[in-house]
């Protein structure tokens, strides 16, 4: 099994069809390059004019274009893929689940985390997301096992959450996937700075894949792709536009860090730091 892995940078369209086959080219080149994990990112393969065109691509669990496609290339490049984010369909019509898939490389689905946190915000610009309009919200954590460690699943805006994450850390996480599409505005001033703190807080890699540019729809997000190791520091990053990068993910560092600097295990619960019985 290769031991790389690799994060996917895109500038998704409403073009399906175009869209997918970026993702095929982009995978086939992580998979050349040695990754055996490779991390799609959010919104892969439609960043809609509307919010509500995601609602037209849905697809039922288990079954459409979509996952068939990653389900396809994991088999072909015999790796390990986290599907960004499929739009999965609900019992609400006028709402989604945005569920981040994990494939294994016989092509299994073999984790499904459906986003928690959704972006309803209003940015001092002026632009405005109601991400809760098209999406149902999902309600818990997904870690699960994989070649390289224990593998926690996040999206986006969940960066926000740190207790998230540690609840992650709880169930053993030691790697954090995080497909993105952060604005440029968020991401300027807040995405490296996340993405470190989340990666430092749990002594865990993160893998960040985002989409990067100007979008069909006038959005545009900020790029920075990147893999961040057990100490925080950037290891791997691509600043803008499409492609992919990888590096090792080395567990025995990975040990290394949190036997000699043990901050998880000097945790205390705040009822009993603060003298409550």
């Amino acid at each position: 099994m290769r031991g790389a892995i690799a994060v996917i940078q895109m500038t998704s369209g409403p073009d399906v069809a175009a869209n997918l086959a970026e993702t095929r080219r982009l995978v086939a080149h992580a998979a050349a390059s040695g990754a055996g994990l490779i991390v799609l990112p959010e919104n892969f393969a439609l960043m809609g004019v509307r919010e509500e065109d995601k609602l037209a691509a849905a697809e039922p669990a288990g079954a459409g274009p979509l996952q068939d496609l990653l389900a396809e290339l994991a088999t072909r490049h015999h790796v390990w893929i986290v599907g960004g984010t499929v739009p999965l369909a609900s019992s609400d019509s006028d709402r989604a689940h945005a569920a981040c898939l994990l494939y294994d490389e016989r092509g299994e689905c073999v984790a499904r985390y459906d986003k928690m946190h959704l972006f309803d915000v209003m940015l001092e610009n002026g632009e405005r997301y109601l991400e809760s309009r098209t999406t149902i919200a999902g309600d818990r954590i997904v870690v699960a096992d994989t070649p390289w460690g224990r593998l926690g699943l996040a999206v986006c805006y969940d960066l926000r959450f740190p207790g998230m994450f540690r609840a992650m850390l709880d169930h053993g996480a030691e790697i954090i996937a995080l497909p993105a599409a952060f604005t440029a505005v968020t991401g300027r001033a807040h995405w490296e700075v996340l993405l470190r703190s989340r990666a430092i807080e749990n002594q865990c890699f993160v893998a960040a894949a985002a989409q990067s540019g100007m979008h069909g729809n006038g959005r545009e997000t900020w790029g920075g792709s990147m893999i961040v190791d057990p100490w925080g520091s950037v290891i791997e990053r691509l600043e803008r536009g499409a492609g992919a990068v990888c590096a090792p993910c080395d567990r025995e560092q990975l040990q290394r860090i949190r036997r000699s600097f043990p901050v998880l295990d000097h945790r205390r619960e705040l009822d009993r730091a603060s003298g409550r019985s």
